[in-house]
């Protein structure tokens, strides 16, 4: 059915109206910045203020971008009238548009278009965050719920039958912990009228994000859609949007088949205006799914009861999608508590191969990597990989990579007893296995003579480390050094420390992983050790991507019981110090109190610089962010900080990280 046949009369633009929101820009946290979004949302605009011909006092416009003065208002002479009345895409705005002004004006057909972050609800309506969103409370609009509202009489008479909802947004669960508080926003209703008819276009499935291009500042359903729109007139617009989602939903499907990410935005809003499925024939067929039998099922139940999640969990969750063809899902972290919930969740998923269910993989890497804490138990994953595998013609699988191996070098520093400026000092080497090669004995060292000590020592491992016997157990040289401290020393810059390197020196941050360690300081209370085990444990099992992983912790957070409220439960694993510089040792007390194994914070003396938004890789929030990857990623800041490039706010890299693992606790046996 089209429009023409569901209106008494022609669609025109004077009787056409919109709600056009973008949101780039949230008050929650600069992890949250979206570039693209207002920018799709003024394009959106220009074609209903330009080939459309609605008229731009039937717009309301609400846009909260991270760079007001470059968005371009020149496309049309619409859109030049709308710059003079744009408002901030707060939630008081986007509810006063909905349901005050808009629902008060004439019309037949509404456009709802919204380009920014998404999430699922607990009933899976859509929850779209609003530029005031903050940590307290996400303000944000219910669309479900409003539009729902509009189906009623709450909107008078017989206005707007047609309503249209194009969202280009992410349809990720807000999460079941309540770290995200959406509170409620219900927003009622009175009775259903007859006659309204609602098409919706949403740019992902349910737990899918949508693409946005961060270097082009477009989202890829936007882009999408306004090239099927073109030049068209209003009526051929809205008439032929069921044609252009099946134009799109083909689109899709064609990168996806072509490999190009499993995790694309695909449309599942599959409703004409006649409200039937537009995508119930055979020229978009079902996808198959491979899932266990029964017998799988019965096995997998008695080798994983009650067993904890090993901490190779999420490496292997990740894997079975790489096996399968398929990219891993963008949220990170595990989908679930217990290995049998990781592997319902692998069975409801759909890879890209068909005859692999994305279970067989899982186990097998659990298998591959647990052979040596757990035989028995990695010998009953193999057999039920094994039968799994021939019962179910799975072909082969190829074997699952090893684990990453690194080389790091440890020094420990004790206070002197006779000297409070002096160390005692001892050294190991750790690779596949510990070794210890130097101790000062009973010789206290300044920290000058620690360095010098130092650097000695690397170069003999750069010498020694892998020579001619090395045999096939080889390392590259070291990668990481590892200060085990004392509190006072926490914020000591051992990365600027000044190390020969060919005619000149170089800061020790720039040339390796530099990150200090306290491990005697949480020997002294049993609640926190058990903590800290505990919150490593959990952030290794997440693969170190959790959006709980993190908190940002400012002065106003800084309290007497911070410690205690750090240590309440697995999450956080780390902490960002986005404090002031004298409140930093403070930060450092809870962190250790409260047991978390990971921080970061400014080194005193170093520039400003906006940690929350410096640590992620571009286009990713701190929620995305890879805690285990952070040693990595602090040394690439301090080389871009020291070189002058890289992203603004790197000063000059001087950003220390608390890196306090609880597996290397590095033992304290004297050598002699």
């Amino acid at each position: 059915m089209t429009v023409r046949g569901l209106l008494p009369r022609p669609l025109c633009p004077e009787r056409t109206f919109a709600f056009v929101a973008g949101v780039e820009q949230y008050a929650i946290s600069p992890g949250w910045n979206l570039r693209g979004a207002a920018r799709d949302a003024l394009r959106f605009a220009g074609w209903l203020t330009g080939p459309a011909g609605v008229p731009p006092g039937n717009v309301r416009l609400l846009l909260s971008p991270l760079q007001p003065d470059a968005l371009d208002w020149s496309a049309t002479d619409g859109l030049r009238a709308l710059h003079r009345t744009v408002r901030p895409a707060t939630e008081e705005n986007v509810k006063n548009a909905l349901q005050v002004e808009l629902p008060s004006c004439d019309g037949d057909l509404l456009w709802i278009f919204w380009a920014g972050h998404g999430f699922l609800g607990a009933n899976r309506e859509m929850l779209l965050p609003c530029a005031d969103a903050h940590e307290g409370q996400i303000r944000h609009l219910n669309l479900e719920s409003m539009l729902g509202w509009w189906r009623t009489d709450r909107v008078k008479g017989h206005r707007f039958p047609l309503q249209a909802a194009l969202v280009d947004a992410c349809r990720v669960d807000a999460g079941r912990d309540g770290r995200l508080n959406f509170g409620g926003n219900d927003y009622g209703g009175g009775t259903t009228q007859v006659g309204r008819r609602q098409f919706r276009l949403y740019a992902a499935r349910p737990g899918e994000t949508a693409k946005n291009d961060a270097e082009r500042a477009a989202g890829q359903f936007t882009d999408a859609l306004l090239g099927e729109l073109g030049q068209r007139a209003l009526p051929d617009g809205v008439d032929e949007l069921a044609r252009i989602g099946r134009s799109l939903h083909r689109r899709f499907q064609d990168m996806r088949d072509r490999g190009e990410g499993w995790q694309l935005p695909q449309f599942v809003v599959d409703r004409g205006w006649d409200e039937c499925s537009f995508l119930d024939d055979d020229q978009f067929p079902a996808p198959g799914a491979a899932r266990l039998d029964q017998a799988a099922w019965d096995g997998i139940g008695a080798l994983f009861g009650d067993r904890l999640l090993p901490r190779c969990a999420y490496d292997a969750y990740a894997w079975a999608f790489t096996v399968a063809d398929c990219t891993t899902p963008v949220r990170g972290g595990l989908p679930g508590d217990t290995l049998l919930d990781v592997a319902k969740d692998l069975d409801d998923r759909q890879g890209g191969r068909v005859d692999v269910p994305l279970v067989v993989p899982f186990v097998r890497f659990l298998a591959d990597r647990c052979g040596q804490d757990d035989p028995e138990w990695a010998a009953g994953l193999r057999a039920w990989v094994d039968t799994t595998r021939e019962r179910l013609s799975v072909p082969p699988l190829p074997p699952p990579p090893p684990a990453p191996r690194t080389t790091v070098l440890h020094l420990r520093l004790d206070p002197a007893a006779t000297d409070d400026d002096r160390y005692l000092v001892r050294i190991w080497l750790r690779r596949a296995v510990t070794e210890a090669i130097w101790e000062s004995e009973g010789r206290p060292l300044s920290l000058d003579e620690v360095r010098e000590e130092l650097v000695r020592q690397l170069a003999y491992v750069a010498r020694t480390l892998n020579g001619p016997d090395a045999g096939g157990d080889a390392y590259p040289a070291v990668t990481r050094l590892e200060f085990h401290v004392p509190f006072e020393l926490l914020e000591t810059d051992f990365d600027q420390w000044a190390v020969p390197r060919a005619r000149r020196t170089r800061p020790l941050g720039m040339l390796y992983e530099v990150v200090v360690r306290c491990p005697e300081e949480r020997r002294g209370d049993h609640a926190a050790w058990e903590q800290w085990q505990h919150k490593w444990r959990w952030l290794r099992t997440q693969g170190g991507r959790h959006e709980r992983a993190v908190r940002v912790v400012e002065d106003e957070q800084v309290t007497d019981v911070l410690g205690v409220d750090l240590g309440a439960d697995a999450a956080p694993a780390c902490v960002v110090a986005d404090t002031s510089p004298d409140r930093t040792s403070d930060v450092l007390d809870a962190v250790l109190e409260g047991g978390v194994p990971v921080a970061v914070w400014r080194r005193p003396g170093a520039p400003e610089a906006d940690i929350p938004a410096l640590l992620p890789p571009e286009g990713v929030g701190l929620d995305g962010l890879d805690v285990l990857a952070l040693p990595r990623r602090i040394l690439e800041l301090r080389r871009a900080g020291a070189s002058g490039i890289g992203r603004q706010g790197c000063g000059d890299g001087r950003l220390a990280l608390l890196w306090d693992d609880p597996e290397y606790p590095m033992e304290t046996r004297s050598l002699a």
